[in-house]
């Protein structure tokens, strides 16, 4: 049976703000199956153990669950031949759902075009300290993979593109990668901050064993939120904390750097640094309350975590390039630094520290980038094909 509205996404495998951005399309479109590449539940979020998830044949391969970045040569084929028996379908995309078939229409909701195609070095990051032999040969396979495939992918990504019949984007940033790789216009539709103040709140347990070797109880400490990726410089953000050691950082986060980047907090003897590794929304809702500021030093498209921050009136320190640009205003609800280097992040800190910042005005810019505001324009947009193909619809009758 068609359905009137699908959703897409390009893999359910891990915790970020692409995932969450999905559950809230799910809310938007409630009853709508979700169709993706790959579905780990015990790598995601929880809530999308409550959704219609349909995957396509490579999910019986356990690894490729665990590891989505393995299946980076079998992605193309296997979204190419999943077709989407829908009226609409609504996919967000960093490189893959875009491409699945539909009979109807497509929106295309774009966290950035694919970045191991135009972001590679980024992507999977260059040598760095700390490095295992293990890290550095997967980096290698995947170069080199990329290298062969780069080509055939480039072109299926671009033929994917013109699939859409609409183009949204989550940031002016993503709106000119969108504009160089395909050629098309998009509308910037902010998504607003998924993590907010309303829930439960608990402190990590994991403080009480903290090899800090302080109690850590709130407002003693800087929290930075992110992915272990090389292109999310958390290593620049562990480095800076040694020019600064009256104060804890806390790490939020899972992913293929965290082996390199514990190494580099034990060999640097960085005391004040604790990786947390995942944490539950309760915990993070202390964290967030709980910090003096949030440290981001990562290349990102959005910039969803200072806005989360704010929602609980905490300002932020970031990287003055990408998302960023669109979601912290400069003195108001943050300090920028220039580049990711230790140096210039613990200046920033050391600025924030000493400025004044006012919660409620935190908040009150938190809330101009709504749930609200973003499921109304989608679900306009979603109106609006459904309009056109049953136009169509009923045009196609009537000339029969």
């Amino acid at each position: 049976m068609t359905a009137r509205v699908a959703l897409a996404h390009d893999y359910a495998t891990q915790r970020g703000g692409a995932e969450r951005v999905a559950l809230l399309l799910a809310d938007a479109f409630p009853g709508s199956p979700l169709y993706t590449t790959l579905y780990d539940a015990a790598g995601t979020f929880p809530e999308m153990a409550d959704l219609d998830v349909r995957t396509t044949s490579l999910n019986r391969f356990g690894p490729l669950r665990r590891h989505h970045r393995y299946a980076l040569p079998f992605l193309a084929r296997a979204v190419s031949r999943q077709v989407i028996d829908a009226d609409v379908v609504l996919a967000s995309s960093t490189g893959w759902a875009h491409g699945f078939p539909t009979s109807g229409s497509k929106v295309v909701y774009c966290h950035a075009p694919a970045r191991w195609l135009y972001q590679r070095d980024r992507y999977l990051g260059a040598g760095r300290r700390g490095e295992s032999v293990a890290q550095r040969a997967s980096r290698w396979v995947a170069t080199g993979m990329l290298g062969v495939a780069s080509g055939p992918l480039r072109r299926w990504d671009e033929q994917a593109a013109r699939t859409a019949d609409v183009y949204l984007a989550n940031s002016t940033v993503t709106q000119r990668a969108v504009q160089v790789a395909y050629g098309i216009d998009a509308e910037v539709v902010a998504p607003p901050p998924a993590l907010l103040p309303t829930g439960d709140e608990s402190r990590p347990e994991i403080l009480d064993r903290s090899a800090t070797g302080r109690s850590v109880q709130g407002d003693d400490f800087l929290l930075c939120v992110a992915r272990l990726l090389p292109y999310k410089n958390v290593d620049a953000v562990v480095a800076a904390a040694a020019r600064r050691p009256d104060l804890v950082v806390l790490v939020v986060g899972s992913g293929p750097d965290r082996a390199r980047l514990d190494g580099l907090v034990a060999s640097g003897g960085h005391r004040n640094v604790l990786l947390l590794g995942r944490v539950s929304d309760a915990e993070l809702r202390w964290l967030y309350r709980s910090c003096i500021a949030l440290v981001a030093a990562s290349y990102e498209d959005y910039g969803l975590s200072p806005l989360e921050a704010a929602a609980f009136g905490r300002p932020s320190v970031v990287l003055r390039d990408g998302g960023y640009l669109d979601t912290v205003a400069e003195g108001t609800t943050g300090t920028f630094f220039d580049r990711p280097g230790p140096d210039e992040i613990a200046a920033a800190v050391g600025e924030t520290l000493e400025a004044t910042w006012a919660a409620d005005v935190l908040q009150r810019h938190a809330r101009t980038f709504s749930a609200a505001a973003f499921t109304s324009r989608l679900r306009s947009v979603v109106d609006g094909e459904l309009d056109r193909h049953d136009m169509h619809v009923t045009a196609g009758r009537s000339l029969a």
